[in-house]
């Protein structure tokens, strides 16, 4: 598990095949969990200055796999005593989605990100989201697209500040819409809103 606030960052020093080796001056143990762009992925090797972690083919598939370059997002798993100051973030990406659209505010930047159309029902006005990793709260779902609004600290210290309109980003929708949606979804007598006030129990 993970919570979706990227502390730091890594450099790839090397792909090669299954095989991803980030320069980093953290230091994991072998078999340690480490989310890079939001994706869970086990280390199997270490040196003095760099870290290797392996790719498997399902994940090859279902991530923005052309983005694993330059510096990326890293976050550690978290331990069992850590503050929870994010959200739940299993790692386990669902979709790719494209930024469409970024808007600057005053104090902000709005960021529209259109995801498939089937995983859009797990996206929820005011509910959780991570995005390469980050955990960011939605503002707005319409139809296939949902827009986020990224403070100044968020832009300056992730790769929000190197994105651009048509960027490929990793999407990991809400643990709990995704649950609910499973159990709940195909039954009428319970509604988005019935979901949205479980959710917010939490």
């Amino acid at each position: 598990m993970f919570t979706g606030l990227i502390r730091k960052t890594a450099y790839v020093k090397n792909l090669k095949g299954d095989f991803l080796t980030l320069k980093s001056d953290y230091r994991p143990k072998i078999g340690d969990s480490i989310a890079v762009n939001g994706i869970c992925l086990t280390v199997v090797k270490k040196d003095t200055d760099s870290f290797t972690v392996e790719i498997s083919p399902e994940t090859k598939n279902k991530v923005a796999f052309e983005n694993l370059k330059g510096e990326v997002h890293m976050e550690p798993a978290m331990k069992l005593d850590d503050r929870l100051e994010g959200h739940i973030v299993q790692g386990h990406i669902d979709t790719v989605g494209v930024i469409i659209k970024i808007v600057k505010l005053s104090n902000a930047t709005d960021f529209y990100i259109k995801i498939p159309k089937n995983y859009i029902k797990f996206v929820i006005p005011k509910g959780s989201v991570a995005i390469d990793g980050i955990s960011l709260t939605v503002n707005d779902v319409i139809d296939d697209t949902f827009r986020i609004t990224i403070i100044p600290h968020t832009f300056k210290n992730t790769l929000f500040s190197k994105y651009k309109q048509n960027s490929k980003v990793n999407i990991e929708t809400d643990m709990f819409a995704r649950y609910l949606y499973h159990m709940f979804g195909t039954k009428n007598s319970v509604t988005w809103q019935d979901i949205d006030s479980i959710m917010a129990s939490y």
